[in-house]
């Protein structure tokens, strides 16, 4: 059962995220993760459209352990089809939180082929990666409160999947995505900006 919100963490990278918004068009939000109040709250302000995918949902079915490989490709090719969104919907903001650490290269690749169709020459996207690959997950869901504060509630159990990446394997995993600012967090974790790379 989810907890309510523990603790706010002050961010120092989402705030830029919002400094580009042309509030006189329509923004389109993919949100990866749980449709928190906060974060609905947050985005009422801006005329948008949310899509909210929580994946880390799926991870339980992704990394069950399956008797026969293609029960596991099933799984895998499951999780990827819960990227494929309408025609001619272009994202302008990705919120990934800390997905990228629990998914294998080869899932990272596949979502990211999914994705790219729907991102434009300014999609920009927000994450979380470690600075150290001993760094443990951080149980957290996360969500915004405001334009510079990250809501964070506790998961109450760890994913499964968990195989972190550090900024220099990332860059390379990203291939339509570039990291265009990132900072040490005193967990020993990175945020960090993208910017979509076509």
């Amino acid at each position: 059962m989810e907890q309510s919100v523990q603790e706010n963490q002050h961010s120092s990278l989402l705030a830029p995220l919002f400094e580009h918004i042309d509030l006189d068009r329509r923004l389109t939000v993919l949100n990866i993760g749980p449709a928190l109040p906060e974060t609905v709250s947050f985005f009422s302000q801006y005329r948008c459209r949310l899509y909210f995918e929580d994946l880390f949902n799926e991870l339980p079915t992704l990394y069950r352990q399956h008797k026969e490989p293609e029960d596991e490709m099933a799984a895998k090719q499951q999780f990827i089809e819960s990227m494929r969104f309408p025609d001619e919907t272009y994202f302008d903001l990705c919120l990934f939180w800390d997905l990228f650490n629990f998914l294998d290269r080869e899932v990272l690749s596949a979502v990211l082929e999914v994705l790219q169709p729907h991102l434009h020459s300014d999609s920009r996207a927000h994450g979380f990666a470690v600075h150290s690959l001993r760094t443990e997950q951080s149980g957290k869901i996360f969500g915004i409160k405001s334009a510079d504060q990250i809501s964070m509630r506790s998961r109450g159990a760890k994913l499964p999947g968990y195989n972190p990446y550090n900024r220099g394997q990332l860059e390379k995993l990203l291939t339509c995505f570039s990291v265009t600012r990132s900072v040490l967090l005193p967990s020993s974790r990175l945020e960090f900006l993208l910017t979509a790379r076509l």
